[in-house]
């Protein structure tokens, strides 16, 4: 049996809660380093993070009594619980402590801002509510979730807000001899409600079962060879709880994680170089930023086994130069996926460098990898209307472009309180199993390699033929004065006028400025001298394109087309 086929006999077992594995670490590795954080309370007298840290027993120990005083507290199976606490040794003990009880965390990225963080919290309809100080007097102002949320835990230290607990009532709630007997969910119970970046749309809240985490642990593990003892330095603090699972030592960055194309490179080369990180995660625009710092001033990471980038498609310059810091053997790996269905696909910077880049500089779209084992990928014909049952979709052959469609383990079942958005993106596929519509469009080539070639949503329809955003801009992208493009749609009655948007390559110092006429003439004549381009015929320029908060690398497209929609007007 494969690892993936073993991980899902494991998940269908009674005994499938995913914080299983933290006592399990607990026995095995007690005094191991689980989680350092950086300490808000002190610094060195360089200015240099000074890390506060927890063993796997500390961890365990920490969990299994706020996790008693939960339950006591009324925060016990089931009851769906807000957390917004920042990445800490309290957020970590709070998590496992929620998944022992039984309960769902209701997990929201709070750089999605107010307007959509009071939106999904009315939709989630927490019953309970962990927050730092500032999120609860949010809630209090704001009226967040204020018909459902019975029960309050405040973790700032010293602050306790009317009717609401501490951490210290409920460690003193949960204080009791014995280890505290975990939840014994199903693999097909609800563990966790995460909700999207809604970087196409309003975020959505994808239902998670234990049966989920558990495959999302096996397929890490074995599409990366990931090892017990490994330390990880994960740049979105979501991918950390994955760590305990795999045996790892989760070393928190000091960076503010909401703004990760900001990030300082020096702090992210002393937490690699001081714990001796093997493994890293990192988005498109952190790789980048931390790639060119170390590029310029010689870095070496020789303790980094491999770094994973998700998000958005990373460039492949973007990969040559973080790869300078690493060994020969290392790579950067460019999983696909979604928040909905991770991981799919996969696929490392030797591959890119060595052969897919080429190929995306001529139109091909980005290459996403092989599928990883368990997880199966088909392309349907393409429509924006609800598919019932997989027999009502027509499967394309090789080489065509249409809608990417996965099955497998760790595809979600369902979102919470969308009816209509789940019609829209699950198909019954028989046996009980569900097909999860991307919402990207690609296509499989001769290897079985998956192909990104955009989002379904973005694809421009022309009175000729549709453009598809990934194959369109990888070529446009080729060109040295560019530092990235974006294809927009501008309605033109029933069909659309392509419009290419433009954002300039960096400026060289002492280099002369960029002549934009200059450049749009040169870019004009490229899409003319190629058929897939030719429809392109109107060149705009962009200073910096709008992004997701939560990867600062998804272009915001859709504003950019209502931008486009008022300079041609």
């Amino acid at each position: 049996m494969s690892a993936p086929a073993a991980a899902g006999a494991e998940s269908a077992s009674a005994s499938s809660n995913i914080s299983r594995f933290l006592p399990a670490m607990a026995r095995e590795r007690p005094y191991a380093m689980a989680i350092a954080c950086p300490d808000p309370t002190r610094r060195a007298r360089d200015g240099r993070a000074l890390y506060a840290h927890s063993t796997f027993e500390q961890l365990n120990h920490e969990s299994d009594l706020l996790a008693r005083g939960l339950e006591r507290a009324g925060i016990g199976r089931g009851v769906r619980t807000a957390l917004m606490v920042k990445p800490s040794l309290e957020f970590f003990a709070l998590t496992f402590a929620i998944f022992k009880a039984g309960a769902v965390p209701v997990m929201i990225d709070p750089g999605i801002g107010i307007p959509s963080l009071g939106a999904c919290l009315a939709e989630a309809a927490p019953e309970a509510f962990i927050g730092i100080t500032k999120a609860h007097l949010a809630r209090i102002a704001l009226g967040w979730a204020r018909k459902t949320v019975r029960t309050c835990v405040w973790t700032s230290p010293g602050v306790t807000g009317p009717g609401g607990l501490s951490l210290d009532d409920l460690r003193r709630l949960g204080a009791g001899p014995e280890p505290y007997a975990m939840a014994e969910t199903r693999a097909d119970e609800t563990a966790a409600i995460l909700f999207t970046s809604g970087s196409t749309g309003v975020p959505k809240g994808a239902v998670y079962t234990h049966g989920n985490f558990a495959a999302q642990v096996a397929l890490i593990r074995a599409t990366y060879g990931i090892e017990p003892g490994e330390i990880d330095l994960p740049t979105f603090p979501l991918f950390a709880l994955f760590d305990p699972a795999l045996g790892m030592t989760t070393v928190v960055p000091d960076m503010d994680f909401t703004r990760p194309a900001e990030v300082d490179p020096a702090k992210i080369f002393e937490a690699i170089q001081g714990f001796g990180v093997t493994n890293m995660f990192g988005s498109p625009a952190l790789i980048r930023r931390v790639g060119e710092a170390g590029a310029a001033a010689g870095v070496k990471l020789p303790s980094l086994r491999r770094a994973i980038s998700a998000g958005a498609p990373v460039p492949a310059e973007v990969l040559a130069r973080f790869s300078t810091m690493l060994r020969p053997e290392a790579q950067v790996f460019t999983p696909y996926g979604a928040t909905e269905a991770l991981p799919v696909c996969s696929i490392g910077s030797h591959e890119i460098l060595g052969e897919t880049h080429a190929r995306t500089r001529e139109g091909a779209g980005t290459c996403v990898g092989r599928p990883v084992g368990g997880v199966e990928v088909s392309i349907i014909e393409i429509t924006d209307a609800p598919i019932a049952e997989l027999g009502d979709a027509r499967t394309l052959a090789q080489g065509e472009i249409g809608e990417i469609l996965v099955r497998g383990p760790v595809v979600t079942r369902s979102y919470f309180g969308r009816e209509a958005a789940t019609r829209l993106a699950k198909i019954a596929a028989g046996d009980g199993e569900i097909a999860h519509r991307m919402g990207d469009v690609g296509y499989l080539d001769e290897a079985g390699r998956l192909w990104f070639c955009g989002r379904k949503s973005h694809r421009v329809r022309t009175p000729q033929e549709t453009l598809f955003t990934e194959p369109i801009e990888g070529i446009f992208n080729a060109h040295p004065g560019v530092f990235r493009t974006a294809l927009v749609g501008v309605p033109r009655g029933q069909h659309c006028e392509p419009v290419l948007y433009v954002e300039l390559a960096p400026p060289v110092p002492g280099a002369p400025r960029v002549d934009r006429e200059a450049l749009r003439a040169e870019l004009l004549a490229l899409a003319a001298r190629k058929d897939a381009t030719s429809a392109v015929r109107t060149v705009l320029f962009h200073p910096g394109f709008p992004v997701d908060i939560r990867h600062n690398a998804k272009i915001g497209r859709e504003k950019l087309a209502a931008q486009a929609q008022k300079e041609l007007a």
